[in-house]
């Protein structure tokens, strides 16, 4: 049986891993195009351009003033076709918003627990200091929150509305530092995720999935621990009635690969609940079915990688993700801070 700190390490890692793995045919929703132009993706990949199904040139952000400027030189990218929203990253880097998880555990390790306001700092100077990423596409909830910012707002009244499930990305990050410590778990997920979303559904979403990644710290089985904490969102009807096609035609016509969370988050517990004990089969089956899935992936990747632990994991998926030493070096630290 895997030990609760490998367990705890594997969530981390999980979070990264499904987010890298995924982010070249992130919003891919043309598979044909996305097997065209990569294949089957099992490991990690640099992104190709021009992107097929790019449609980042329908968003829009203009910065009200310097305060709001958080797109920097990737500006002129946006509203040009096929531009691939990770253009610029490398095979194995993470998207915009797991490099924010990484400031996240930075503010963490920094503060010796989880502090509100110094992420924020951390969060603001990351976002406003050309260089820090590069990163071209920019998430709707940094752009409500920076518009907010930039008209004076106070940072903790920031957050706009999003309905999206990049809103989970840190759930592993605060997961792990927690260590399965219910109440903790549920209330700092809870304080970090409003300070970006003031989604009711994103909000819930996030409180099920705390719940369960501290059910798998007490042993219980993920599949178990997935019906029991998300009957809001997932059922064991719904879960044996899916399997019985394949993952392509269960994301895809039963529920959107899109981001928005009221089908992003069955999808992913139901990737996670069929792939319970196969962390490979599940972060490799959650990229190829294209749409949002790296932020998906974020959350299978917690979710499995919290059952099976890092032990399980494939090692290329941890030794060859980037800045691989320094990761490493994070996650130890908040999976050993207790």
């Amino acid at each position: 049986m895997e030990t609760k700190q490998d367990k705890l390490t594997g969530l981390a890692f999980g979070s990264f891993i499904g987010d890298a793995l995924a982010m070249p045919a992130h919003w891919y929703y043309d598979r044909s195009a996305l097997h065209q132009d990569y294949g089957v993706i099992r490991d990690y990949l640099p992104p190709k351009s021009p992107h097929t199904g790019s449609i980042l040139w329908r968003s829009e952000y203009t910065a009200l003033n310097e305060k709001g400027d958080i797109l920097h030189d990737q500006a002129r990218y946006w509203g040009q076709r096929g531009i691939h929203y990770h253009q610029f990253l490398r095979a194995g880097e993470n998207t915009l918003n797991l490099q924010l998880a990484k400031v996240l555990i930075d503010s963490l390790i920094a503060c010796g627990s989880y502090d509100a306001d110094d992420y924020l700092t951390r969060y603001i100077d990351f976002m406003l200091t050309p260089g820090k990423h590069r990163d071209t596409y920019v998430e709707e909830c940094h752009r409500k929150f920076f518009t907010a910012y930039a008209r004076g707002t106070a940072p903790r009244k920031c957050a706009g509305t999003d309905i999206h499930i990049g809103g989970l990305a840190h759930v592993g990050v605060l997961g792990a530092y927690f260590g399965g410590d219910l109440s903790a778990t549920r209330e700092t997920v809870r304080q970090h995720i409003s300070l970006t979303h003031r989604s009711p559904e994103v909000l819930n979403a996030a409180d099920a999935m705390a719940r369960i990644l501290c059910d798998l710290m007490q042993d219980v089985p993920l599949r178990e621990a997935i019906l029991v904490n998300s009957s809001d969102w997932f059922s064991k009807r719904k879960a044996l009635e899916w399997s019985k096609d394949p993952d392509e035609v269960v994301i895809g016509r039963r529920v959107s690969p899109a981001c928005y969370i009221a089908e992003a988050f069955p999808a992913s517990l139901y990737l996670a609940w069929k792939y319970a004990d196969d962390f490979e089969s599940a972060v490799i089956s959650n990229t190829n079915v294209g749409g949002d899935n790296c932020h998906r992936g974020a959350v299978i990747g917690a979710l499995v990688g919290g059952a099976v632990g890092l032990s399980t994991i494939p090692p290329r998926y941890v030794d060859q993700i980037d800045d691989a030493t320094r990761l490493r070096s994070q996650i130890d630290s908040i999976v050993t801070h207790t």
